[in-house]
């Protein structure tokens, strides 16, 4: 997928599909936004291909709004309902997420449901290398990252009122199955290694279950760092953010030492040693510690599942931007990602037995 970061980062007017109205956003904020005063400037961010995002400045305070997309959706996409719920519920135990404020679920405000939250400062890194960082500071920034994710699988769902959340149990092949619908439904070419990937990873499902928070999308450009400390500030993206079983959310992460640099900014065949960066075997022994878990089975199938996940994600992105409902201009480029991801988990899953 594509990590120039110039693409991603900063705000834009909105174009004219995505456009606010400003004086119904105003007066909505007025009584739902404890201590708002207008008036606001919108800027839409560049990031965001799949919910629009928004940044709100004030004289005094920004915030940033989040909304579903306009016109035809997939089905049980763009939930930010579900984005603000759980940001919400995890912002009491005091996980770094953005303080949010109020929910609109009427369309007539701005379009389309949308929610409210803190704006951050802190940094964002697009890139896995970390170029932008002091080559000292890479390694802590990993640990730190790492931890938040750790941290999010041990936290107690249910204490926290998120049981309803997703159903407990079956992960894998629920989200097989989901991804697999998406996908399909969403399908501009043929390509075989997807088809090869339906076909198989509903019957090479691993024996082990459990159930946490997952994020779904937990990656370094999801998540504000500190200004100047290797310290996670704010988890962003919760759109794919389920109950489901923790190592699919980590060996998530760990796609980054698989994918080259051109795909997604990755870490494949560089030298990590000369770049300070954790290892994939130091990564997992670090998040084994803080969970309990002493290894990681199942890598390979791991692997090739979220590879496949990602793929049919980019489908649905690429089938929106060819119909021109996608929210970032960056969108049309993934329809050719979506044979290379294919391709490379399909890799993966004969190294976990397909044939």
């Amino acid at each position: 997928m594509p990590n120039d970061a110039d693409d991603f980062t900063g705000v834009t007017e909105a174009p004219e599909h995505l456009k606010i109205d400003e004086v119904s956003l105003v007066q909505y904020m007025n009584e739902h936004v404890d201590g708002f005063k207008g008036p606001i400037k919108i800027e839409k961010f560049k990031g965001g291909q799949s919910n629009p995002t928004y940044l709100l400045t004030t004289a005094t305070k920004k915030y940033v709004l989040r909304r579903k997309p306009p016109g035809k959706l997939l089905p049980s996409a763009h939930a930010v309902d579900r984005e603000y719920k759980v940001m919400t519920a995890l912002g009491k135990t005091g996980f770094p997420v953005p303080k949010t404020y109020a929910l609109c679920e009427d369309a007539n405000i701005v379009g389309t449901e949308f929610f409210i939250m803190d704006f951050v400062e802190g940094r964002i890194f697009w890139n896995a290398s970390l170029p932008d960082a002091d080559p000292k500071e890479r390694k802590p920034l990993y640990n730190a990252l790492i931890d938040t994710l750790a941290d999010l699988h041990m936290t107690d769902y249910a204490a926290i009122g998120l049981s309803d959340y997703g159903k407990p149990g079956n992960y894998f092949e629920r989200q097989i199955g989901r991804w697999s619908k998406q996908y399909q439904a969403a399908e501009t070419e043929t390509i075989d290694a997807m088809n090869n990937l339906i076909a198989w990873l509903p019957t090479a499902i691993p024996q082990e279950d459990a159930t946490s928070i997952v994020h779904g999308d937990f990656r370094f450009d999801n998540v504000i760092m500190h200004p100047t400390e290797a310290k996670s500030l704010a988890v962003l993206d919760w759109e794919l953010s389920t109950l489901g079983h923790p190592l699919a959310d980590f060996t998530y992460f760990l796609m980054a030492w698989h994918f080259p640099p051109q795909v997604r900014g990755g870490l494949a065949g560089m030298d990590l040693n000369e770049l300070a960066i954790p290892t994939l075997e130091e990564a997992v022994e670090r998040y084994g510690k803080r969970t309990g878990r002493a290894s990681i089975p199942d890598l390979n199938f791991c692997l090739a599942y979220n590879m496949f996940r990602l793929g049919s994600i980019a489908q649905g992105v690429y089938a929106r931007a060819l119909q021109g409902n996608a929210s970032s201009p960056q969108a049309m480029a993934m329809g050719k990602q979506i044979a290379p991801l294919a391709i490379l988990a399909w890799e993966y899953a004969k190294k976990a037995g397909a044939e």
